[in-house]
């Protein structure tokens, strides 16, 4: 028989491996993100100096240039149907009887509401579309649910599709509205402020980590965790604020200029609050992901999970993000 002392260094040193590899996978896996994200920004600022003529200029509407944000849009487009698959995975695990292509198709309705609404729609006209576009896919859902003349959990499953135009297709679609008037390198700089809390709080955790943020939701956080994250998220701010001061405006042909020159004071600000908004995003996911009894939304990303697992952050960090800009040109 194997003494208790010698059986707690075996699950000592399997659980030390176990993060060992996690943590390999993460820093792998990770650093190919942030080199495939960089590309995809830097092929969608790039798009913003072509000038249309002749036929090309027919073909959209008359319009001298690009509209913004095309390759950032190509890449929500393709990240969605995963997200989606995750989020039906996590419904269905809560007896929801939701639909992944359906689910899939409300979240794009959504995100391109954001892309495709013209400039000069009012606010009154704004929201009505939005509106219509919730109130129809909501008979849709009610629609495709009950066609086999079964009525039970014909409403959550609706709602599931619903939760899934919003959560998925909305608030992704935010980063896409401050893309209209924005360059790509400043939705860039969002996603990173707002990412930098989560290995911020990771290592800190790991290091310090002592008070229990949330044990009952996310028994890994901790209040040292947050602080570091947040300490790092400031930091990012500050040296891009910096960084962004330093360069010249970015004149384009029939554009406005690009020029983003924030005071440290708003970039500390900005940096502070998209870690906490970020960090809440996350307790939302982990909310949803407990109430289902899974961990993780998928194992799709290596030592990260699923998509929802990475976006859950960003997602919230949108909508604060664009009323934050406003605030601030305003």
């Amino acid at each position: 028989m194997m003494p208790r002392g010698a059986f707690r260094c075996v699950v000592d040193d399997r659980q030390s491996s176990y993060r060992w590899a996690v943590l390999k996978a993460r820093l792998i896996f990770g650093a190919l993100f942030i080199a495939a994200l960089l590309l995809v920004f830097w092929v969608d600022s790039r798009l913003d100096y072509i000038v249309l003529r002749g036929a090309w200029s027919d073909l959209f509407g008359g319009r001298t240039y690009l509209p913004s944000g095309l390759a950032l849009l190509g890449l929500s487009v393709c990240i969605i149907p995963f997200a989606s698959w995750e989020l039906t995975r996590i419904l269905r695990a809560n007896d929801v009887r939701a639909h992944t292509w359906l689910t899939c198709f409300a979240a794009e309705l959504g995100l391109l509401l954001h892309f495709a609404m013209p400039y000069s729609t009012d606010a009154a006209t704004a929201v009505a579309i939005a509106g219509t576009a919730l109130v129809a896919m909501f008979l849709v859902s009610l629609l495709y649910h009950s066609r086999e003349r079964n009525v039970e959990g014909v409403v959550a499953a609706a709602g599931g599709t619903m939760f899934g135009m919003i959560y998925l297709g909305f608030m992704l679609g935010f980063l896409l509205s401050i893309r209209r008037w924005e360059s790509a390198w400043l939705v860039l700089a969002i996603v990173f402020i707002t990412k930098s809390c989560d290995i911020g709080a990771y290592f800190t955790g790991r290091a310090i980590g002592r008070h229990k943020l949330i044990p009952w939701l996310s028994p890994g956080k901790t209040w040292e965790g947050l602080a570091g994250g947040v300490a790092l998220s400031v930091a990012v701010a500050l040296l891009l604020a910096w960084w962004g001061r330093t360069t010249d405006p970015v004149i384009i042909d029939g554009r406005p200029a690009y020029h983003h020159a924030f005071s440290a004071l708003q970039a500390a600000f900005a940096g502070a609050l998209l870690a906490l908004v970020g960090q809440a995003g996350d307790l939302i996911a982990s909310l949803l992901k407990r109430d289902a009894g899974i961990k993780d939304s998928s194992s799709l990303l290596p030592g990260f999970g699923g998509v929802l697992d990475v976006l859950d952050s960003p997602l919230l960090a949108g909508p604060t993000a664009y009323w934050l800009l406003a605030f601030m040109h305003r």
